[in-house]
């Protein structure tokens, strides 16, 4: 029987670059960092996995019929939106032009695949 989640893997055009921004972002610490691969542990105990695939294709936000659709994204919980949405940008991050909820902010990360900053849990 499945125990727990140890890892989600992202595809990216270059793992180390992307577990980069995602260390900025979180302040967590890079654990793998490879040609191919690079991660990040969360407090929980979870690898961010970035995986380097030749020929990346970035997810479009929102969906678009016939347009690379997004595989998984990742929600923060945050305290302070604004606060978070600046840190994001600061850090390479684009804040996505369609929003759903005033609780949650849509954001891209630089390889085009969406995270959710959220007050709520």
């Amino acid at each position: 029987m499945i125990q727990s989640i140890i890892g989600i893997a992202f595809d990216c055009p270059n793992a180390n670059e992307l577990a980069d921004f995602y260390v900025k972002l979180t302040g967590w610490n890079k654990e793998i960092s490879s040609g191919a691969f690079a991660a990040l542990r969360t407090p929980e105990g979870i690898l961010l996995v970035f995986q380097t695939v030749e020929d990346y294709v970035p997810p479009v936000w929102p969906w678009e019929k016939g347009k690379q659709q997004q595989m998984a994204h990742i929600d923060f919980y945050v305290d302070d939106l604004a606060d978070a949405e600046e840190n994001a940008i600061k850090c390479g991050a684009r804040k996505a032009e369609v929003q759903y909820y005033d609780t949650s902010t849509v954001m891209l990360d630089p390889t085009g695949h969406p995270f959710c900053l959220s007050t709520v849990k």
